[in-house]
């Protein structure tokens, strides 16, 4: 039997292959930007720029608006930490508030947290 294989020949894998990683991607953390109430800058302000940096619809920006001015602040936005530091600077360089009776050149009182923070 030309060819045939003996047992030197033969070489036997003993070892079970890896088994497939079961983990999943962690999550980022989430952070929220909070909006500080001041007496200076007015609601149409505070609306209109949670309209255009959080794109709330008018409605969500004036509860929202109201609830900074009833409770001292609001949770106006949730993310990633860079997004909320994007939210947070966009916020506070929106510029001056130019509704007020004298302009309010200041930027609107705003922060990140961590979420549960």
């Amino acid at each position: 039997m030309a060819g045939a294989a003996t047992a030197e020949d033969v070489e036997v894998v003993t070892t079970r292959p890896a088994p497939e990683s079961k983990s999943k991607p962690k999550k980022q953390p989430q952070y929220v930007v909070i909006v500080e109430n001041d007496d200076y800058h007015t609601f149409i302000y505070v609306i209109e720029v949670l309209q255009k940096v959080c794109g709330h619809r008018l409605e969500e920006a004036e509860r929202l608006a109201s609830e900074v001015h009833h409770t001292g602040r609001a949770v106006v936005w949730q993310g990633s930490m860079e997004v909320a530091e994007l939210k947070r600077d966009q916020i506070r360089g929106y510029g001056p508030d130019l509704y007020a009776q004298a302009p309010v050149t200041f930027p609107l009182g705003c922060y990140i947290e961590p979420l549960g923070g």
